[in-house]
Protein backbone atom coordinates (compact mmCIF):
# COMPACT_ATOMS: atom_id res chain seq x y z
CA UNK A 1 0.00 0.00 0.00
CA UNK A 2 1.60 3.41 -0.86
CA UNK A 3 2.05 5.65 1.79
CA UNK A 4 -0.69 8.71 2.09
CA UNK A 5 0.02 11.92 0.99
CA UNK A 6 0.89 14.72 4.20
CA UNK A 7 -1.55 17.57 3.87
CA UNK A 8 0.16 20.85 2.36
CA UNK A 9 -0.14 22.42 5.86
CA UNK A 10 1.49 19.55 7.66
CA UNK A 11 4.24 19.46 5.16
CA UNK A 12 4.56 23.82 5.28
CA UNK A 13 4.74 23.79 9.33
CA UNK A 14 7.42 20.94 9.36
CA UNK A 15 9.51 23.21 6.81
CA UNK A 16 8.98 26.35 8.92
CA UNK A 17 9.95 24.26 12.36
CA UNK A 18 13.22 23.67 10.93
CA UNK A 19 13.84 26.82 10.00
CA UNK A 20 13.03 28.77 13.31
CA UNK A 21 13.68 26.28 15.72
CA UNK A 22 17.67 26.62 16.16
CA UNK A 23 19.78 29.70 15.80
CA UNK A 24 21.13 30.56 12.54
CA UNK A 25 18.81 28.03 10.63
CA UNK A 26 17.30 30.89 9.38
CA UNK A 27 20.89 32.35 7.64
CA UNK A 28 21.53 31.75 3.88
CA UNK A 29 17.63 30.91 2.88
CA UNK A 30 16.10 31.48 -0.78
CA UNK A 31 14.53 35.10 -1.44
CA UNK A 32 11.24 33.23 -1.25
CA UNK A 33 11.99 31.71 2.61
CA UNK A 34 13.50 35.16 3.50
CA UNK A 35 10.12 36.98 2.44
CA UNK A 36 7.89 34.72 4.65
CA UNK A 37 10.51 34.89 7.53
CA UNK A 38 9.95 38.78 7.11
CA UNK A 39 6.44 38.10 6.92
CA UNK A 40 6.12 36.35 10.12
CA UNK A 41 8.66 38.91 12.01
CA UNK A 42 6.42 41.12 11.19
CA UNK A 43 3.46 38.85 13.15
CA UNK A 44 5.32 37.94 16.04
CA UNK A 45 5.81 41.61 16.92
CA UNK A 46 1.78 41.80 17.24
CA UNK A 47 2.25 38.43 19.10
CA UNK A 48 4.57 40.01 21.62
CA UNK A 49 2.50 43.05 22.17
CA UNK A 50 -0.54 40.78 22.57
CA UNK A 51 1.30 38.79 25.36
CA UNK A 52 2.48 42.07 27.08
CA UNK A 53 -0.67 43.85 27.25
CA UNK A 54 -2.34 40.26 28.16
CA UNK A 55 0.38 39.97 31.62
CA UNK A 56 -0.22 43.52 31.99
CA UNK A 57 -4.32 43.24 32.57
CA UNK A 58 -3.50 40.18 34.57
CA UNK A 59 -0.90 41.76 36.96
CA UNK A 60 -2.88 44.99 37.45
CA UNK A 61 -6.62 42.84 38.35
CA UNK A 62 -8.56 43.42 35.44
CA UNK A 63 -8.11 39.81 34.23
CA UNK A 64 -8.77 37.88 36.65
CA UNK A 65 -6.43 34.86 38.86
CA UNK A 66 -9.11 32.22 40.26
CA UNK A 67 -7.62 30.50 43.58
CA UNK A 68 -9.29 27.47 43.82
CA UNK A 69 -7.92 26.71 47.67
CA UNK A 70 -5.24 23.53 46.80
CA UNK A 71 -1.79 23.26 45.60
CA UNK A 72 -1.67 24.43 42.19
CA UNK A 73 2.01 23.46 40.83
CA UNK A 74 2.57 24.63 37.03
CA UNK A 75 4.64 22.84 35.00
CA UNK A 76 5.40 24.56 31.61
CA UNK A 77 7.91 26.72 29.22
CA UNK A 78 8.26 29.64 27.32
CA UNK A 79 9.42 27.66 24.16
CA UNK A 80 6.57 25.81 22.33
CA UNK A 81 7.35 21.70 21.92
CA UNK A 82 10.42 19.54 22.50
CA UNK A 83 11.44 20.48 26.18
CA UNK A 84 9.72 17.08 27.44
CA UNK A 85 7.09 18.16 29.80
CA UNK A 86 5.36 15.10 29.90
CA UNK A 87 7.47 12.43 31.50
CA UNK A 88 8.44 15.75 33.91
CA UNK A 89 4.29 15.77 34.55
CA UNK A 90 4.26 12.03 35.05
CA UNK A 91 6.75 12.14 37.70
CA UNK A 92 5.86 14.73 39.56
CA UNK A 93 2.25 13.19 39.66
CA UNK A 94 3.09 9.93 40.62
CA UNK A 95 5.98 10.55 43.44
CA UNK A 96 2.80 13.52 44.61
CA UNK A 97 0.88 10.06 44.70
CA UNK A 98 2.75 8.21 46.51
CA UNK A 99 3.36 10.61 49.55
CA UNK A 100 -0.47 10.24 49.78
CA UNK A 101 -1.68 13.58 47.59
CA UNK A 102 -4.84 12.90 45.88
CA UNK A 103 -3.95 14.61 42.33
CA UNK A 104 -5.45 15.44 38.98
CA UNK A 105 -3.56 16.80 36.28
CA UNK A 106 -5.79 19.46 34.03
CA UNK A 107 -4.65 19.74 30.31
CA UNK A 108 -6.08 21.56 27.65
CA UNK A 109 -5.91 18.32 25.27
CA UNK A 110 -3.67 19.68 22.50
CA UNK A 111 -4.77 18.83 18.83
CA UNK A 112 -7.40 16.43 20.31
CA UNK A 113 -11.15 15.58 18.37
CA UNK A 114 -13.55 18.41 19.38
CA UNK A 115 -16.46 20.30 17.73
CA UNK A 116 -15.54 23.21 15.19
CA UNK A 117 -14.70 26.60 17.28
CA UNK A 118 -17.96 28.19 15.94
CA UNK A 119 -20.20 25.56 17.52
CA UNK A 120 -18.13 25.74 20.83
CA UNK A 121 -18.56 29.88 20.46
CA UNK A 122 -22.45 29.93 20.16
CA UNK A 123 -23.38 26.81 22.06
CA UNK A 124 -25.66 27.38 24.96
CA UNK A 125 -24.74 24.28 26.91
CA UNK A 126 -21.69 24.44 29.91
CA UNK A 127 -19.94 21.05 28.85
CA UNK A 128 -18.40 19.78 32.12
CA UNK A 129 -14.42 18.69 31.73
CA UNK A 130 -13.51 15.49 29.85
CA UNK A 131 -12.65 13.05 32.32
CA UNK A 132 -9.85 11.07 30.54
CA UNK A 133 -9.43 9.18 33.76
CA UNK A 134 -11.38 8.94 37.29
CA UNK A 135 -8.06 7.69 38.69
CA UNK A 136 -9.37 4.32 38.81
CA UNK A 137 -10.58 3.64 34.78
CA UNK A 138 -9.38 5.44 31.31
CA UNK A 139 -12.83 6.78 30.26
CA UNK A 140 -11.78 8.19 26.71
CA UNK A 141 -9.10 6.65 23.98
CA UNK A 142 -6.20 9.47 22.65
CA UNK A 143 -8.59 11.07 19.47
CA UNK A 144 -10.69 12.30 22.02
CA UNK A 145 -9.14 12.49 25.06
CA UNK A 146 -5.52 14.08 23.43
CA UNK A 147 -2.27 12.40 23.38
CA UNK A 148 -0.84 13.37 26.66
CA UNK A 149 -3.94 13.74 28.50
CA UNK A 150 -3.88 9.25 27.24
CA UNK A 151 -0.54 8.83 28.02
CA UNK A 152 -0.30 9.96 31.81
CA UNK A 153 -3.72 8.23 32.74
CA UNK A 154 -2.05 5.15 30.79
CA UNK A 155 1.01 5.14 33.00
CA UNK A 156 -0.68 6.94 36.31
CA UNK A 157 -3.30 4.83 38.03
CA UNK A 158 -4.86 6.73 40.93
CA UNK A 159 -4.30 9.75 39.27
CA UNK A 160 -7.83 11.58 37.54
CA UNK A 161 -6.72 13.71 34.14
CA UNK A 162 -9.11 15.95 33.19
CA UNK A 163 -9.39 18.00 29.96
CA UNK A 164 -10.71 21.21 29.16
CA UNK A 165 -9.96 24.50 27.22
CA UNK A 166 -11.20 26.18 30.88
CA UNK A 167 -8.52 24.60 33.32
CA UNK A 168 -10.72 26.56 36.07
CA UNK A 169 -13.58 24.53 35.54
CA UNK A 170 -11.66 21.18 35.55
CA UNK A 171 -9.66 22.03 38.66
CA UNK A 172 -13.38 22.56 40.26
CA UNK A 173 -14.66 19.38 39.26
CA UNK A 174 -11.56 17.59 40.06
CA UNK A 175 -11.83 18.80 43.68
CA UNK A 176 -16.01 18.80 43.80
CA UNK A 177 -16.51 15.45 41.75
CA UNK A 178 -12.52 13.29 42.67
CA UNK A 179 -11.85 15.15 46.08
CA UNK A 180 -8.35 16.18 44.83
CA UNK A 181 -6.43 18.32 47.25
CA UNK A 182 -3.24 18.75 44.45
CA UNK A 183 -3.63 19.67 40.85
CA UNK A 184 -1.15 19.61 38.17
CA UNK A 185 -1.16 22.10 35.48
CA UNK A 186 0.33 20.60 32.90
CA UNK A 187 1.76 23.39 30.13
CA UNK A 188 0.27 25.62 32.41
CA UNK A 189 3.12 28.98 32.62
CA UNK A 190 0.70 30.83 29.91
CA UNK A 191 -2.38 29.80 31.67
CA UNK A 192 -2.81 32.66 33.92
CA UNK A 193 -6.43 32.45 34.73
CA UNK A 194 -5.47 29.59 37.48
CA UNK A 195 -3.93 30.80 40.17
CA UNK A 196 -0.38 29.19 40.37
CA UNK A 197 1.19 27.88 43.43
CA UNK A 198 4.05 27.10 42.45
CA UNK A 199 6.09 28.01 39.16
CA UNK A 200 7.91 25.15 37.30
CA UNK A 201 9.82 26.25 34.22
CA UNK A 202 11.74 23.46 32.28
CA UNK A 203 13.87 24.83 29.62
CA UNK A 204 15.98 22.77 27.22
CA UNK A 205 19.72 22.71 27.57
CA UNK A 206 20.02 21.86 23.62
CA UNK A 207 18.07 24.93 22.61
CA UNK A 208 17.01 27.03 25.44
CA UNK A 209 15.35 29.45 23.78
CA UNK A 210 15.63 28.74 20.03
CA UNK A 211 16.61 31.73 17.73
CA UNK A 212 15.20 34.46 20.42
CA UNK A 213 12.01 35.45 18.40
CA UNK A 214 8.58 35.26 19.54
CA UNK A 215 6.12 32.69 17.26
CA UNK A 216 6.35 32.52 14.77
CA UNK A 217 9.11 33.61 13.28
CA UNK A 218 10.84 31.48 16.19
CA UNK A 219 9.64 29.38 18.80
CA UNK A 220 9.48 31.86 21.87
CA UNK A 221 5.93 31.85 23.54
CA UNK A 222 6.55 34.43 25.73
CA UNK A 223 9.78 36.65 26.12
CA UNK A 224 12.33 34.68 27.53
CA UNK A 225 12.72 37.04 30.39
CA UNK A 226 9.34 35.88 31.67
CA UNK A 227 10.99 33.06 33.63
CA UNK A 228 11.97 35.19 36.05
CA UNK A 229 8.25 33.92 36.80
CA UNK A 230 9.63 30.71 38.21
CA UNK A 231 10.05 29.20 41.33
CA UNK A 232 12.12 26.16 40.16
CA UNK A 233 14.03 25.67 36.46
CA UNK A 234 14.23 21.99 35.49
CA UNK A 235 16.89 22.12 32.33
CA UNK A 236 16.19 19.03 30.94
CA UNK A 237 18.43 17.06 28.22
CA UNK A 238 21.35 18.17 30.71
CA UNK A 239 24.72 16.24 30.46
CA UNK A 240 25.23 17.88 33.46
CA UNK A 241 28.00 20.31 31.96
CA UNK A 242 25.40 23.35 31.50
CA UNK A 243 27.06 26.56 33.08
CA UNK A 244 26.95 28.47 30.31
CA UNK A 245 23.20 27.89 30.21
CA UNK A 246 23.16 28.40 33.45
CA UNK A 247 24.25 31.56 33.35
CA UNK A 248 21.98 33.13 30.75
CA UNK A 249 19.17 31.80 33.06
CA UNK A 250 20.30 33.80 36.21
CA UNK A 251 20.54 36.89 33.70
CA UNK A 252 16.55 36.12 34.08
CA UNK A 253 16.05 34.44 37.30
CA UNK A 254 18.57 35.17 40.13
CA UNK A 255 16.96 33.14 42.96
CA UNK A 256 15.23 29.73 41.01
CA UNK A 257 16.69 26.44 42.27
CA UNK A 258 17.67 24.70 38.91
CA UNK A 259 17.33 21.09 39.19
CA UNK A 260 19.65 19.47 35.78
CA UNK A 261 17.45 16.38 34.64
CA UNK A 262 17.83 14.25 31.54
CA UNK A 263 15.20 11.71 29.64
CA UNK A 264 16.53 7.99 30.16
CA UNK A 265 15.78 5.00 28.15
CA UNK A 266 14.08 2.82 30.70
CA UNK A 267 12.80 0.10 28.02
CA UNK A 268 11.26 -1.02 24.93
CA UNK A 269 7.23 -2.11 24.34
CA UNK A 270 5.57 -3.56 21.84
CA UNK A 271 3.05 -1.37 20.39
CA UNK A 272 -0.08 -3.43 20.55
CA UNK A 273 0.84 -6.10 22.97
CA UNK A 274 2.50 -3.75 25.21
CA UNK A 275 5.05 -6.64 25.43
CA UNK A 276 8.73 -5.58 27.21
CA UNK A 277 11.78 -5.66 25.96
CA UNK A 278 15.34 -4.79 28.18
CA UNK A 279 17.72 -2.07 26.24
CA UNK A 280 19.83 -4.46 25.58
CA UNK A 281 18.00 -5.80 23.13
CA UNK A 282 18.77 -2.52 20.55
CA UNK A 283 22.20 -3.47 20.87
CA UNK A 284 23.83 -4.38 17.24
CA UNK A 285 19.95 -4.43 15.96
CA UNK A 286 18.95 -2.36 12.56
CA UNK A 287 16.23 -0.16 13.18
CA UNK A 288 14.17 2.06 10.92
CA UNK A 289 11.93 5.09 13.24
CA UNK A 290 8.85 6.61 12.69
CA UNK A 291 8.13 10.05 14.88
CA UNK A 292 5.91 13.15 14.57
CA UNK A 293 7.60 14.54 17.77
CA UNK A 294 8.57 18.33 17.95
CA UNK A 295 12.35 17.62 18.54
CA UNK A 296 12.66 14.47 17.03
CA UNK A 297 16.51 14.39 16.60
CA UNK A 298 17.22 13.33 20.37
CA UNK A 299 15.04 10.06 20.11
CA UNK A 300 16.82 9.19 16.92
CA UNK A 301 20.75 9.75 18.59
CA UNK A 302 19.25 8.11 21.85
CA UNK A 303 19.11 4.60 19.78
CA UNK A 304 22.08 5.09 18.20
CA UNK A 305 23.91 5.18 21.51
CA UNK A 306 22.24 1.79 22.91
CA UNK A 307 24.88 0.60 20.16
CA UNK A 308 21.56 0.44 17.38
CA UNK A 309 21.94 1.14 13.64
CA UNK A 310 19.75 3.37 12.22
CA UNK A 311 18.79 3.24 8.88
CA UNK A 312 15.74 5.21 8.09
CA UNK A 313 13.98 7.84 9.53
CA UNK A 314 10.74 9.14 8.81
CA UNK A 315 9.13 12.58 10.74
CA UNK A 316 5.82 13.82 10.74
CA UNK A 317 4.67 17.34 12.30
CA UNK A 318 4.43 17.44 16.23
CA UNK A 319 0.74 15.74 16.72
CA UNK A 320 0.38 13.98 13.52
CA UNK A 321 -2.56 11.92 13.82
CA UNK A 322 -1.46 8.94 11.54
CA UNK A 323 -4.04 6.64 9.48
CA UNK A 324 -2.93 2.88 9.13
CA UNK A 325 -1.75 3.40 5.45
CA UNK A 326 1.41 5.40 7.14
CA UNK A 327 1.92 2.64 9.63
CA UNK A 328 1.66 0.05 7.56
CA UNK A 329 4.06 2.09 4.68
CA UNK A 330 6.57 2.41 7.46
CA UNK A 331 6.04 -1.41 9.07
CA UNK A 332 6.76 -2.43 4.91
CA UNK A 333 9.35 -0.05 4.61
CA UNK A 334 11.26 -1.44 7.19
CA UNK A 335 10.70 -5.25 6.30
CA UNK A 336 11.94 -3.89 2.54
CA UNK A 337 15.27 -2.69 4.50
CA UNK A 338 15.88 -6.35 6.60
CA UNK A 339 15.52 -4.38 9.43
CA UNK A 340 15.22 -5.71 12.98
CA UNK A 341 12.10 -3.63 13.98
CA UNK A 342 10.40 -0.25 13.58
CA UNK A 343 10.73 1.82 16.75
CA UNK A 344 8.28 4.87 17.58
CA UNK A 345 7.97 7.10 20.75
CA UNK A 346 5.47 6.49 23.34
CA UNK A 347 3.17 9.65 22.18
CA UNK A 348 3.50 8.41 19.20
CA UNK A 349 2.20 5.34 20.04
CA UNK A 350 -1.05 6.42 21.37
CA UNK A 351 -1.85 7.56 18.07
CA UNK A 352 -1.13 4.03 15.86
CA UNK A 353 -4.29 2.95 14.73
CA UNK A 354 -4.58 -1.44 15.68
CA UNK A 355 -3.38 -3.46 13.47
CA UNK A 356 -3.69 -7.20 13.59
CA UNK A 357 -0.57 -8.29 11.92
CA UNK A 358 2.99 -6.81 11.36
CA UNK A 359 5.66 -7.94 8.88
CA UNK A 360 8.38 -6.82 11.27
CA UNK A 361 7.86 -6.12 15.10
CA UNK A 362 6.89 -2.47 16.24
CA UNK A 363 8.12 -1.21 20.03
CA UNK A 364 8.16 2.06 21.88
CA UNK A 365 10.87 3.49 23.62
CA UNK A 366 9.77 4.13 27.29
CA UNK A 367 11.43 7.21 28.43
CA UNK A 368 12.13 8.37 32.38
CA UNK A 369 13.02 11.37 33.74
CA UNK A 370 16.57 11.34 35.87
CA UNK A 371 18.07 13.92 38.03
CA UNK A 372 21.52 14.87 37.28
CA UNK A 373 22.11 17.87 39.48
CA UNK A 374 19.94 19.88 41.87
CA UNK A 375 18.46 17.48 44.07
CA UNK A 376 19.37 14.33 45.27
CA UNK A 377 16.89 12.27 43.27
CA UNK A 378 13.16 13.51 41.84
CA UNK A 379 11.02 12.25 45.03
CA UNK A 380 13.60 14.31 47.02
CA UNK A 381 13.03 17.17 44.47
CA UNK A 382 9.59 16.99 44.70
CA UNK A 383 9.36 16.87 48.57
CA UNK A 384 11.51 20.32 48.23
CA UNK A 385 9.15 21.29 46.14
CA UNK A 386 5.67 20.73 47.50
CA UNK A 387 6.64 21.67 51.13
CA UNK A 388 8.57 24.97 50.09
CA UNK A 389 6.63 28.10 51.25
CA UNK A 390 4.97 29.31 47.82
CA UNK A 391 5.26 32.64 46.48
CA UNK A 392 2.64 35.29 47.56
Amino acid sequence: MQKQKVSYVERLEHSLVKIIQQPGADQNQPGGVRALLAFLNGISKIFQFVVAIRYVLYNWGILRRFPLGCQVISIGNVTAGGTGKTPVTEKFAHELTAAGRKVAILSRGYRRKEAPWWKRMFSQVIEPPLVVSDGRQIKLDAATGGDEPYMLASNLPGVCVLVDRNRVKAGRYAISRFGCDTLILDDGFQYQRLKHSLEVVLVDKTNPFGNGHMLPRGVLREPASHISRADFIFLTKSDGNSEEVIRDIREYNQTAEIIECRHAPRLLKDVWSREELPLDWLKGKTLTTLSGIAVPQGFEDSLRKLGARVIWCERYADHHRYDSSEIIFALNKTADLHADALITTEKDAVRFPRLETTPVPCYYLRVDIEILKGAENFASAVDHICNRKAKK
